[in-house]
């Protein structure tokens, strides 16, 4: 059975801020938690205006405060900016207050453009790529089996609990699905970046998986944008929005927030906007339950992977919880008692 979970970027929508953005992802964690969702992730941004959090170890706290089954992670902390031990503790006291339902995504992309990557990293010289190291390091850290020849032998992390987070490593290439695959990581897929080779990437990795203490055997899964509505026409109309974000970035224009459906149909498009906002919806799945079902179990199997996490960057809040609930009810997960 396909599992399903989320991913959630905090989107500040046109017309609310921040603290809007902030409390409508907590409801959607709540609402992904009875719906028999799998898991919801956070992603990590610095000095975006129209993403609400940075933060995604604050934020899981809370996420799970208000939650009660439900896997709660990042996605995923970028981890070269910090030290892998600080993020090991971090992550070790949430697994301790909430035992089997915290996950570690981490990545190595900056997560915002070169100004907040140098104020994360002020003070920090790296003379070459400090990523996979600290892949490595992080594994012995949230094992306690730091080895006896490491240059912190003897270091322990607390607190000292007898579960680890599940350690996912997040990428678009098959750079990473080597390291996660050499590590014994599990790893995922932002296919929802429209980056090519994702199914490759992922077959890679589970072809050359080595068992590790993080896991014996590979576990993968793909992040896919996901709009859902009663209609075809319905589901383009709410998919306008994110085409116009998307299509700002691509152009070197960072929008301020997510724009209304109103926003997006009112722009001037030109001939070449139309023709980059057709080429992003071929990999985006936009359409009603049975097609997005549909072509959701498509892309699992391409990928061989058992779990996909959604992304639905709509506007209104109403229109994107309605997104989610019916791809719930069209894979008849499990929902919690109401």
């Amino acid at each position: 059975m396909l599992k399903l979970g989320i991913l959630d970027q905090s989107n500040i929508t046109e017309g609310s801020g921040p603290r809007e953005a902030l409390q409508a992802t907590t409801a959607l964690a709540v609402e992904a938690d009875r719906l028999g969702y799998s898991r919801f992730w956070v992603s990590e941004h610095h000095s975006s205006k129209a993403l609400a959090h940075s933060s995604p170890e604050v934020l899981i706290a809370h996420l799970a405060a208000n939650t009660s089954r439900i896997r709660v992670g990042s996605g995923g902390i970028m981890l070269p900016h910090y030290s892998a031990y600080k993020v090991a503790e971090n992550f070790r006291l949430l697994e301790a207050l909430y035992s089997n339902r915290i996950d570690l995504g981490v990545g190595r992309a900056p997560g915002g453009r070169p100004l907040s990557t140098r104020a994360l990293q002020e003070g920090h010289y790296h003379s070459a790529d400090p990523y996979p190291q600290q892949i490595i390091d992080l594994i012995a850290y949230l094992n306690d089996a730091v080895p006896a020849d490491h240059r912190f032998a003897g270091l322990s992390v607390s607190p000292s609990v007898d579960t680890v987070p599940e350690l996912w490593l997040l990428g678009s290439s098959g750079g990473t699905a080597r390291l996660a695959a050499q590590t014994g990581a599990s790893y995922a897929f932002a296919q929802f970046f429209g980056t090519q080779g994702g199914a490759e990437a992922t077959s890679f990795y589970r072809d050359n998986f080595e068992p590790s203490l993080m896991s014996p055997s590979p576990h993968s899964l793909a992040a896919i944008t996901v709009i859902c509505a009663d209609t075809q026409e319905e589901a383009e109309r709410l998919a306008t929005s994110s085409d116009l974000f998307f299509l700002a970035l691509y152009k070197g224009m960072e929008l301020p927030y997510l724009p209304s459906v109103q926003s997006a149909l009112d722009y001037p498009y030109t001939p070449y906007d139309r023709q980059q906002i057709e080429a992003t919806r071929s990999y985006r799945v936009v359409g009603t339950p049975d097609a997005v079902k549909t072509r959701l179990l498509e892309l699992a199997e391409e990928y061989g992977s058992e779990e996909l996490l959604i992304v639905s960057s709509i506007h209104d809040f109403e229109a994107r919880l309605k997104s989610y609930r019916l791809v719930a009810e069209a894979f008849e997960l499990e929902r919690s008692a109401d």
